[in-house]
């Protein structure tokens, strides 16, 4: 990452060393997903990412609004005690008919009561009843009527671009209880105002004069001298199919989609049809591209994605002509630098949630990937699409109206007026942005203010850190309420057996709430005096940690040994299941505690608070090294119904056990996932099946790896291979390898020619 802006610095800490939720915005350019990527990797915090459509959140990596939290596709009144509303073609839940959503698994609401950081990317599509909505079902579910029930949440997105989707017939409902249709209009937002930080650098224009043309347009202040600068660019008899890395701007879809097609079929030469490789679970509703990709020799295209290699040779929106084609390899020519590369396919994953058992950390599992070339015809395509695409030469169409910020929008994708051209004159009426949003726009915090504000709402973040960590009285509850469980159980019941265990047990964690009060009394004296010591904090929270830790290490030491005799005992599914509530509960105590004291040498030592500084190995490990001491001594001991000749792993039923620890570790590069498989001795075959991709895919990860010098080609190709190999390349220049495959036909692959390739150029 490029050194961060001091507002994009703002934005990290306040997300690491604050509770305060956040809106971060910035006009096209700024870095707004290169900022969301760093705040993933670093934040020490248990974040979900939404959006508001299936695209939007496969780009963001994240899932939709929707799935992530039940809730319908109808609108919302944020009212108790009103008739739900039907007709044709609108549909309203009130707060009545909305709860009956929230009824979901157990893994949906571990992960909702242990989210911490909640990010909604593309926040300029979420309509205010919508916001409601999710604030209403986090408060429900996590049973903490607070904004969104105590989670942290950052809106990211420019409103200037997309707006909200409010039908006329919804809103005639809607303005009884809502000003207006965006995020900031929803209730919880008005009584709970984000902090509004800006992205103000501008990565892709450099041109002052068209930056602040942008500017203008942006905030409605356009002058006559702004439209005659634009307007300077109009050439109403251009052709940009005679013109070579122009891609035309316009406003339906009908539209571009007719001038693609109809490019694609003037061209001559042979048509080839390339198709997505998919394994696992990927809805048709979120295909980042068509599911088919027709091209020929000489056909425009755009890249998609930023390029993940060390070569950087494309970014997103990046335009080249297709040089050669075959059936399994895409060359591209870039006419400004004169360079070709082959195309490399790109891996999109389909994930969802899930808690760590052993850390209750947030993780994804990969349901899908989709497997796809990374480029689309691009001789056309609408402004809606080309939302966060960077173009070095654009035909703006606007013979039609455009709708509010459109014309911004469409004109902040160019890097420099150079590139622009108009095929008629903008005019003044149908450009302008939507008032309400520039009124929102003044609420935005200066650098004094996030200063100020950073300092205090970091005192309250430590200050709620830590007395979350001492304050047990929702654990004392779920123990007590374990306890009365029993009143209904004979002594000669499979669970009665175990009565005098769960009285010890409550016992313990009652013994501790009168001196846990008194503590987090003192902690509330401390804080109230300003300013605060926190050489004296610190030494509190040592001595509290040292006198109450090992209490509660022990109750957590007895639940997990209780679950491991109990797992192995026959009909015992419900009782483990009520021992796995109390388990989240209480190893989460334990680990909070760990962390508070990690918290406090943090910041003595003034350090950031991170994902790197806030976890430690004992952190990491504490609950695995606590099982497999436990399971240790029980294969020594084994209990009575358990039978002893039976391995441990294959005698617990399926239905019992947990989801494998995950690194905790930011998330690696598709080759580094595959490089690690292979570390640990899986086949080819064995790695695409884990990794929920084709072999073909796995394959061109091995290139990858053979060229930085990861891998040995020797390792994957047989000798006998290797030596045809060497013969065929003799002499072999360039990049496309499709005179080769057509020369030795069916005696090498494809992947078996890129693999040789690839260690011709390792390094």
């Amino acid at each position: 990452m490029e050194t961060p802006s001091i507002a994009a610095s703002f934005a990290l800490k306040f997300i690491n060393q604050t509770n305060r939720s956040i809106f971060l915005t910035g006009k096209a350019g700024t870095g707004k997903t290169t900022l969301l990527k760093e705040i993933i990797r670093t934040t020490h915090k248990n974040v979900v990412v939404v959006a508001p459509t299936g695209i939007a959140a496969l780009n963001a990596g994240g899932v939709t609004i929707h799935s992530m939290f039940h809730l319908p596709f109808s609108g919302f009144i944020p009212q108790f005690d009103e008739a739900p509303q039907f007709s044709d073609t609108v549909k309203f839940e009130t707060k009545d008919t909305l709860r009956r959503h929230f009824r979901m698994s157990a893994d949906r609401q571990h992960v909702i009561n242990n989210m911490e950081l909640l990010v909604i990317d593309e926040v300029s599509m979420l309509r205010a009843d919508l916001l409601d909505a999710i604030d209403f079902m986090l408060r429900t579910v996590r049973k903490k009527n607070i904004p969104f029930g105590g989670v942290q949440v950052l809106f990211i997105g420019d409103l200037l671009q997309l707006p909200p989707v409010v039908r006329n017939e919804e809103w005639e409902v809607l303005r009884k209880y809502y000003r207006g249709k965006f995020f900031f209009h929803s209730h919880v937002v008005q009584q709970n105002p984000p902090l509004y930080i800006e992205l103000n650098k501008i990565y892709r224009q450099t041109d002052d004069v068209f930056i602040n043309v942008l500017n203008n347009l942006r905030n409605n202040v356009i002058t006559t001298d702004d439209v005659k600068i634009l307007n300077g660019f109009v050439d109403p008899d251009f052709d940009s199919t005679k013109h070579s890395g122009y891609i035309t701007l316009t406003t339906h879809n009908a539209k571009a989609d007719a001038m693609n097609a109809n490019s694609l079929e003037g061209l001559d030469g042979k048509q080839y049809s390339f198709h997505t490789e998919i394994v696992g679970d990927f809805p048709k509703n979120i295909y980042p591209v068509e599911d088919e990709l027709k091209l020929k020799v000489g056909a425009q295209v755009m890249f998609i994605k930023n390029d993940l290699s060390p070569e950087k040779n494309y970014f997103n929106g990046k335009i080249g002509v297709i040089e050669s084609l075959s059936t399994d390899e895409i060359m591209v020519h870039f006419p400004e630098e004169d360079t070709t590369i082959e195309v490399e396919k790109y891996e999109w994953k389909n994930v969802r949630y899930f808690v760590d058992e052993q850390t209750k950390e947030i993780k994804e599992d990969v349901l899908g990937t989709f497997v796809h070339y990374p480029i689309k015809l691009a001789w056309a395509i609408t402004v809606h699409k080309s939302q966060g695409l960077t173009f070095d030469k654009a035909v703006l169409d606007v013979s039609q109206v455009f709708m509010p910020g459109q014309a911004y929008v469409a004109l902040s994708r160019l890097r420099s007026l150079e590139g622009l051209i108009l095929l008629s004159p903008l005019r003044m009426n149908g450009i302008s942005s939507d008032a309400d949003v520039i009124d929102y726009a003044t609420a935005r915090a200066g650098d004094d203010e996030l200063e100020n504000s950073l300092k205090r709402e970091t005192l309250g973040f430590i200050y709620n850190f830590l007395i979350n960590s001492f304050e047990w009285g929702e654990l004392a509850t779920e123990w007590q309420k374990h306890k009365m469980s029993y009143l209904q159980q004979t002594d000669k019941a499979l669970k009665g057996k175990h009565r005098e265990w769960a009285h010890r047990q409550e016992n313990n964690i009652h013994g501790l709430m009168d001196a846990s009060g008194k503590f987090v009394a003192q902690l509330q004296k401390i804080f109230r005096q300003q300013p605060v010591d926190m050489q004296f904090v610190a030494e509190r929270v040592n001595a509290a940690y040292n006198y109450f830790f090992p209490v509660i290490d022990r109750l957590t030491t007895g639940v997990l040994e209780k679950m491991e005799e109990i797992k192995r005992l026959k009909k015992a599914k419900g009782f483990y299941e009520e021992l796995s509530e109390i388990e989240e509960l209480q190893t989460y105590s334990s680990l909070r505690l760990m962390k508070a004291k990690l918290l406090m040498q943090i910041v003595l030592a003034e350090k950031e608070v991170s994902r790197e500084n806030l976890m430690s190995k004992e952190i990491q490990t504490y609950k695995a090294k606590k099982l497999e001491t436990i399971r240790g001594i029980m294969k020594q001991n084994p209990v009575s119904l358990m039978d002893a000749a039976d391995e441990e792993d294959d005698f617990v039923p399926e239905r019992y056990t947990v989801k494998k620890k995950k690194s905790t570790e930011p998330k690696k590069t598709t080759l580094e996932e595959t490089h690690e498989l292979w570390l640990q001795r899986l086949s080819i075959p064995e790695i695409a099946e884990k990794r929920k991709l084709t072999e073909t895919t796995i394959l061109s990860h091995f290139a990858g790896l053979i060229q930085v010098g990861k891998a040995k080609i020797e390792d994957v190709l047989p000798k006998d291979k290797l030596e045809s190999l060497t013969e065929a390349f003799k002499g072999f220049e360039g990049e496309s390898l499709n005179g080769l495959k057509e020369m030795y036909g069916e005696a090498f692959t494809w992947g078996e020619l890129r693999l040789y390739r690839a260690s011709m150029k390792s390094y």
